[in-house]
């Protein structure tokens, strides 16, 4: 695209630790400040990890090593706010891994030579069209537009930009969804999620017991009705006992926690990963200490918090090698899915809708109505067989009428 030729900003650089960024440690250290502004951990990881930023240790790794005054610093600041080790060594701004990986604003402001603090609106319209053109949902160009928009909110206030560049029209930009069209989101039926439970526990190539335990644990806690940000930021700790039965301490959108009830698949998986995590944990160094309340629940062989990408990334895989019935849903598979099937299959069931606002931590039972209307019925409660009854008995009288004739 002509009108994306790098600015000619000031002491703009192709090298450095951040490519394209006149003042890398500037805005590194204003980025780290909005994030610190919330209290909630891992909406910190959330948003760092929508515009592109490293989210662990190991992409905080790969970041360059050719430091100028005031990197280090910047980026134990940033290290800090996200809770984990700070960087060390080459490359862009690192991003997770997936197919919008190259996509994710300030990894594309890079690529396109823009630096961000002089990004403009034309820039912002023309990174949304390459989302749009590498397949992204609608609604994952909305979230990603809403978390751009918020970082330059604070940018523009402390003076590191001119104006906020992502206050767009949403509506004008295709980025509204129609308040009576149907959820993109697949409708997964119980023998769907069930299926997807038996592979994840099935032996398969290259995973070993903690793999095919930690696999079971991930999809009994989503059908739990949690959040993939929800699931892991979950640490051992947040696994108690109240009112006599096991629970989780949960961490939901804008800090509020939440306790949610396992119920008696989500509680035999979790508990299973746990023994078998523990069973090995003397082989591993990151487990050799004491298992705390504060380690992650979730972890990966390393010992590693396990990230949201490689949550997607799992469901995907489980989906691809089941049976046949999700099959048919493997490619729409999303972490959403198993929160919607929680929404559908509690209030089909005869739950009340504002017990299961409280479970999946909406801020409104209209979001929650909203899921379940959205939703595609059960077959079982549509007239569409009625009809279709209707439809042949009128045939077969037809067919009947002319035989007389």
């Amino acid at each position: 695209m002509d009108d994306l030729a790098p600015l000619s900003s000031p002491g703009l650089s192709d090298s450095g630790p951040w490519p394209g960024v006149a003042d890398p440690v500037t805005l590194l250290g204003a980025i780290a400040e909005w994030l610190a502004s919330y209290g909630n951990p891992g909406t910190r990881r959330t948003y760092a990890e929508g515009l592109g930023l490293p989210v662990s240790a190991a992409d905080l790794s790969d970041w360059h090593a050719d430091r100028p005054p005031g990197w280090a610093e910047a980026t134990a600041r940033y290290a800090a706010v996200l809770g984990v080790a700070p960087a060390r060594r080459g490359g862009p701004p690192p991003a997770p891994r997936g197919k919008l990986r190259a996509l994710h604003w300030l990894r594309w402001c890079a690529s396109a030579g823009v630096d961000p603090c002089s990004a403009r609106s034309m820039h912002v319209k023309a990174w949304l069209a390459a989302l749009a053109d590498a397949g992204a949902a609608v609604a994952t160009r909305d979230r990603m537009l809403a978390t751009v928009k918020a970082l330059y909110g604070h940018l523009a206030e402390v003076g590191l930009a001119a104006g906020n560049p992502a206050a767009l029209d949403r509506r004008r930009l295709g980025l509204v969804v129609p308040a009576g069209s149907a959820s993109g989101t697949v409708s997964l039926t119980a023998a769907q999620v069930r299926a997807l439970h038996e592979a994840a526990g099935t032996p398969r190539r290259g995973a070993g017991p903690v793999d095919l335990a930690r696999a079971s644990a991930v999809v009994a806690l989503f059908t739990l009705g949690l959040r993939v940000g929800e699931i892991c930021g979950l640490d051992r700790g947040d696994l108690h006992v109240t009112r006599g039965r096991r629970a989780l301490r949960v961490r939901g959108k804008g800090g509020k926690t939440r306790i949610v009830y396992l119920h008696a698949l989500a509680e035999s998986s979790v508990s299973r990963y746990l023994r078998v995590l523990d069973a090995v944990g003397g082989s591993l160094p990151a487990r050799r200490e004491r298992v705390s309340a504060d380690v992650p629940l979730l972890r990966t062989r390393s010992g590693a918090r396990f990230q949201r990408q490689a949550v997607w990334q799992l469901l995907r895989r489980l989906a691809a090698s089941g049976e046949e019935s999700l099959l048919e849903v493997a490619e729409a598979m999303h972490p959403h899915a198993l929160r919607h099937f929680y929404v559908t299959a509690a209030v089909e069931a005869g739950a009340q809708v504002v017990h299961v606002q409280a479970d999946v931590g909406h801020t409104s039972i209209d979001t929650t109505e909203q899921v379940y209307n959205s939703a595609a019925r059960d077959p079982g409660r549509s007239a569409v067989d009625l009809v279709g009854d209707v439809l042949a008995g009128e045939s077969e009288e037809r067919q009947m009428g002319g035989g007389s004739r």
